[in-house]
This record gives structure tokens, sequence and C-alpha cells, in this order.
């Protein structure tokens, strides 16, 4: 549980459960491992049944996605899906035109800042 009140705040206000969480396996027959997030790496995955609550499906909990190509190395490759913004980066010198791109996948809060002249050659 120190572990989890790290993450939160402590005392009474503290989250009494946090999840959900895929259960890996049964270990016994009152405890199991759960797939727990990097996050919480510090925290021991098996736990006895009293401190699991059932879980309640829920249809704003299941996630949409799509496939990946991935290439025999295990890499992809990034797909320009909008720019969203512009902009001009001033320095004592120059000035370096910058454009704010959305790539397939990934959140607009995630979007990056890429050189105007670099995104012209990678894509036309």
């Amino acid at each position: 549980m120190k572990g989890v009140m790290r993450f939160g705040q402590k005392g009474k206000l503290s989250p009494r459960y946090i999840g959900p969480f895929e259960i890996l396996k049964r270990v016994g027959k009152l405890a199991y491992d759960l797939a727990l997030p990097p996050s919480l790496s510090g925290i021991h995955g098996t736990f006895h049944v009293s401190m699991l609550r059932k879980y309640t499906a829920d249809p704003s909990h299941v996630l949409t996605y799509e496939a990946l190509e991935l290439k025999l190395n295990l890499s992809y490759e990034e797909k320009l899906v909008q720019i969203l913004d512009r902009r001009l980066k001033e320095l004592r010198n120059k000035s370096i035109p910058l454009v704010k791109v959305l790539w397939r996948n990934h959140l607009v809060d995630e979007a990056t800042w890429e050189k105007v002249d670099e995104m012209k050659i990678k894509y036309p």
C-alpha cells in the first residue's frame, strides 16, 4: 500500500481501490496475480481476494485501436495525419519555421513541433 499512497493523497483521502487490472493467474485458492502498470513496479503483484473488488462492466472502459504495421525489426513508420499549427522560432541570428504535427496512433496532446524544411522532404 505504501507504493500506492505515494501516487495520491495520504491518509484517509487516499484511494481505497485502484484499477481495474487484468488477472494473470490464480495462485492457490485465495490469491491472484495481477498485471500492474510500470508505475506500480514497486508493489508485489499477488493479492489476496479480500483486497480485490469485482469488476463491473462499463462500456466507457473499452478502448478502440488501429492495428500497427510492424516491420521485421518490430518498428513502425510514423504517418502524418494533420498539421495543427505553425510558428516561427526566433533565435539570435535566424528564425526557424516550425509546424505542429499530429501523428497517426497518437493523441492531440502528443503532437510534436517539427522543422518545415524537414517535413517538406519527408512528406512532399
